[in-house]
């Protein structure tokens, strides 16, 4: 009905670790099914679109970092918006719809859109659809796919409205106005009633599949069986995504990059492991490792709380498993040279950034791809073309289906399925080199808290980590280590546990393990700037790490400068067993000598003789001392720092500090809350928390 509409909308992107791009892909993907054309742009290319002289509509996703933050690619752009001397109305000519992505397991959910909405209607731009907030830790789907249907219908009403503005000067009617508005009404209905049809039937992005065979062979669905309704429903499956890069195999010479050459995020040092040492028993439940390592000869600076980037690769089995499976174990150190391909359909399409034009394969697989990572839903379409049993073909389409969003979140997603799970699942999927390139995202490096400080150990940055493991299940056949702590373990393991062999190779040369960091600095969770304010620390588990620098550095200052006031300070420590993973027993050191005022442990899993029972968890504890954190947090200005596991400690330790305010302030839980916030606005309440 519309096809003499202006088509074209400026989408927009900003993304930390490719989920804001991927989507906005999918975006400018459906839109030629829908007439439209994306002019799509990150963020950052701000040479390459205009806001102030935009007149089409614009639409943006964006995604917001682990510290609330926008993402790096809109530091630029948010400063522009931002700057205090822009009129009210600057932007008011302007149209936009916004997606924002994060998640509610951290404290400012989805504050990177929410920021950059906020500037926006600040400056006059207006809404033409309503802000989308995803939430990852539910499942991004859920809100970004009828986002994204319901978008379509937005877009056409606007252009719909542009076309009737221009051409209200030529409406020759009794009542302008109402022929004007009878005439607009009746072709947003129409309007409605096409994009319903395209999106049931017609829309090539969403092709309808008609299948009535029953599974009998299951009651049970699971990630390879489905059952009734969806097994024999019509499906509604995303558009294939066209292929962009060719993957062309070259000899076995050459020289492959180093992984810090791939690095976008500033300068990365290698370093060695001076040091390992095991923190837990070994019948501890998790294995806690300290690792030791020497920065002294290169620029790496850091604060006690900061954190710290460590790239890592996959590992070596998985990437040797998905070669045989490719069938290309044989060509594993042939060079590979990665090229967008000439006839793409893909519009803008380029290289990804962390893929080096060439290398051997094995280091792509080993440096350059996530292998772990959760298939999208445009890659499960992608790898239905690449499966030749029609059963499995059917069961790709299901989980990547509309129909089929409830079996993709729960043996998709919730699973942790990824893609060699997939190939063994589906055998007769046989995807090829680069799809995977297409596909699979950056390998993130891995970030951890500092747990020491310059002034205590001169030229040493020391880390404490848990060994994550992945036990088998039934989509899972073999038990996984996390990564990064995986390969570290392996890496350390003669430290750890040295033979008559590696001592005398400790006499004769230095360590020469090695890592490759970069720095990520906390602008926030750093020890108050004025050393007699008091402060409370909370850290279960390896939560207490960034707290170890915290004292080391303390105690320096105190011994430096005797003549200074010094806060008090508490720090509560809770683990499972006092005897199997109290990690720091050397604590009492610090409370001997001054450094820490408070000491306050639990122990979850010992059982108690006690008459009465013993607190279990750090909340529990924080609980008996309220008047004192009170005291430090109301009367003093005191801070208060949490580190550690987010859902099942952080927002225990949050409702705890809320009741002892409303307790001792005497008020509501609501004013108790608007305090706690206006803690947290201060920088005085203090999170680093991983989910």
């Amino acid at each position: 009905m519309c096809c003499d509409l202006k088509r074209r909308f400026l989408l927009l992107y900003a993304t930390q670790k490719g989920q804001a791009k991927a989507i906005a892909e999918e975006i400018c993907l459906q839109a030629g099914a829908h007439g439209l054309e994306a002019d799509m742009h990150c963020l950052s290319e701000m040479d390459k679109y205009n806001l102030e002289t935009e007149k089409d509509p614009v639409v943006i996703v964006i995604s917001t970092t682990g510290t609330g933050d926008p993402p790096d690619t809109a530091r630029k752009f948010v400063k522009k918006i931002r700057d205090k001397t822009l009129p009210p109305d600057h932007l008011a000519h302007l149209q936009y719809g916004l997606l924002g992505l994060g998640d509610s397991e951290y404290t400012f959910f989805c504050n990177g859109g929410k920021t950059v909405d906020r500037l926006l209607q600040e400056l006059g731009a207006q809404h033409f659809y309503d802000t989308g907030l995803a939430d990852d830790c539910v499942g991004l789907e859920l809100v970004v796919d009828p986002w994204i249907d319901g978008l379509w219908l937005a877009l056409k009403e606007v252009f719909l409205l542009q076309k009737e503005k221009e051409g209200m000067s030529n409406n020759v009617s009794a009542d302008p106005r109402a022929g004007h508005e009878m005439n607009l009404s009746s072709k947003i209905q129409d309007l409605k009633l096409e994009d319903e049809g395209v999106r049931s039937f017609d829309d090539p992005s969403q092709k309808l599949l008609d299948i009535n065979v029953a599974s009998t062979r299951d009651t049970e669905p699971s990630l390879v069986h489905s059952v009734p309704p969806i097994s024999q429903s019509a499906l509604n499956i995303p558009v294939l995504p066209p292929e962009y890069i060719e993957v062309q195999f070259q000899d076995t010479q050459g020289e492959n990059p180093h992984p810090s050459s791939l690095l976008s995020e500033g300068a990365a040092f290698e370093v060695p492991v001076t040091k390992a040492s095991q923190l837990t028993r070994k019948d501890a439940i998790k294995t806690a490792l300290l690792l030791e390592l020497d920065i002294a000869d290169t620029a790496f600076d850091y604060q006690p709380g900061d954190a710290f980037c460590v790239i890592c690769p996959n590992n070596v089995s998985e990437v040797e498993e998905l070669l045989h499976i490719l069938g290309l174990s044989e060509k594993g150190e042939n060079f590979v040279c990665v090229k967008v391909k000439q006839d793409t359909k893909k519009k803008g399409a380029t290289r990804p950034q962390h893929i080096p034009e060439r290398s051997t394969l094995k280091f792509i697989l080993t440096w350059c791809l996530e292998l772990r990572a959760i298939p999208k839903k445009a890659f499960l379409r992608a790898l239905v073309e690449c499966t030749s049993d029609a059963g499995e073909k059917r069961r790709l389409q299901e989980l990547c289906s509309k129909q089929g969003a409830s079996d993709y979140t729960r043996f998709i997603r919730e699973s942790n399925v990824c893609l060699l799970d997939l190939l063994h699942a589906f055998p007769s999927c046989k995807p090829s080199l680069n799809l995977l390139i297409e596909h699979l995202p950056k390998l993130q490096a891995r970030s951890y808290s500092v747990s020491s400080s310059n002034l205590y150990q001169p030229g040493k940055l020391c880390f404490v980590f848990n060994i994550v493991e992945f036990p088998a299940c039934p989509t899972r056949p073999v038990l996984r280590k996390g990564v990064c702590t995986g390969w570290l373990a392996e890496l350390v393991a003669p430290l750890l546990h040295p033979s008559k062999d590696t001592l005398d190779v400790k006499r004769e040369s230095s360590p020469t393990e090695k890592i490759c960091i970069f720095a990520r600095p906390n602008n926030t969770f750093h020890l108050p700037s004025d050393p007699s304010v008091p402060f409370v620390m909370v850290g279960p588990g390896t939560g207490i790490a960034p707290f170890i620098g915290f004292l080391q550095h303390r105690q320096k200052l105190r011994e430096k400068h005797t003549d200074w006031k010094f806060g008090e300070t508490w720090l509560f420590f809770g683990c499972r067993h006092q005897d199997r993973d109290y990690l720091f027993k050397q604590l009492r050191c610090f409370l001997e000598n001054g450094t820490l005022t408070h000491l306050k442990v639990c122990f979850s899993r010992d059982s108690s003789t006690a008459e009465v029972a013993q607190p279990k968890y750090v909340q529990e504890v924080i609980r008996l001392y309220a008047k004192e954190v009170a005291r430090v947090l109301l009367k003093e200005g005191g801070y208060f720092y949490v580190c550690g596991d987010k859902k099942h400690m952080a927002d225990d330790v949050s409702d705890a500090i809320v009741d002892i305010l409303s307790i001792e302030m005497e008020v509501d839980k609501l004013e108790a809350m608007k305090t706690m916030a206006m803690l947290r606005e201060a920088k005085r309440y203090l999170q680093d928390v991983w989910s």
